[in-house]
């Protein structure tokens, strides 16, 4: 059957997004001047700063007495509340399944905190497998990342194809082990020097869309 791999933060799920409204509800809580939401949101990544550096540096920039390992303990079911799922998604999902696609989600991070966002976004029912990096035991764009995620829904990584927003872990990830790549691009400009996708998206649903009429794709 036909496989589809698809990224979680900010591709299945508006992370930027839910980052912004606990930063917002934070800096509130915090007697702050509205403007350090732009602090906490560069001193983020995007995510991609692990939890504790992230915290250590809130720590640091406003002298907070609290340990590191409560701030981030108090952070991440915060931001699983603060996630507003888009009814659209699953719905994008589904269709693709009813399609005769195997579905499946790649991502890194820990598993209690993915699987939380999952469940909250409503995207447990609509997935034939989920691979999640902390117990897998790798990351993206690791091969192994992508073996297991097609594993696990009885798929085969040949005519695949990966959706997701990061041009190295997801699109260059997904090329390297020979599927084909949907981008999320969220306003940005493409990344010089990198594989680039078969298309490139602004949501889901038109994601899911480009991967059913792309020439030559079939139903299991």
């Amino acid at each position: 059957m036909p496989l589809a791999i698809f990224d979680l933060d900010n591709t299945l799920v508006d992370r930027a997004g839910s980052f912004t409204r606990w930063a917002r509800a934070w800096v509130t809580e915090q007697g702050l001047d509205p403007a350090e939401v732009e602090w906490l949101t560069e001193a983020d990544g995007d995510g991609f700063v692990p939890r504790a550096e992230f915290m250590a540096a809130v720590r640091h920039r406003y002298g907070l007495a609290t340990p590191v390992s409560r701030l981030v303990a108090d952070y991440q079911p915060r931001i699983v509340e603060s996630l507003v799922p888009d009814p659209g998604v699953p719905a994008a999902l589904a269709g693709l399944r009813t399609a005769g696609w195997r579905v499946a989600i790649a991502t890194n991070g820990g598993t209690y905190q993915q699987q939380a966002k999952i469940e909250k976004a409503g995207l447990a029912d609509a997935v034939d497998a989920i691979a999640i990096s902390e117990e897998v035991g790798v990351k993206k764009p690791d091969r192994r990342m992508f073996e297991v995620a097609a594993a696990r829904c009885g798929a085969e990584l040949v005519d695949g194809w990966m959706v997701g927003d990061c041009p190295a872990r997801d699109i260059a990830g997904g090329h390297a082990v020979g599927l084909k790549t949907v981008w999320l691009r969220r306003g940005r400009p493409w990344v010089p020097g990198q594989p680039p996708p078969q298309a490139a998206v602004d949501d889901v649903p038109t994601a899911v869309a480009a991967i059913v009429n792309w020439p030559g794709a079939a139903a299991g």
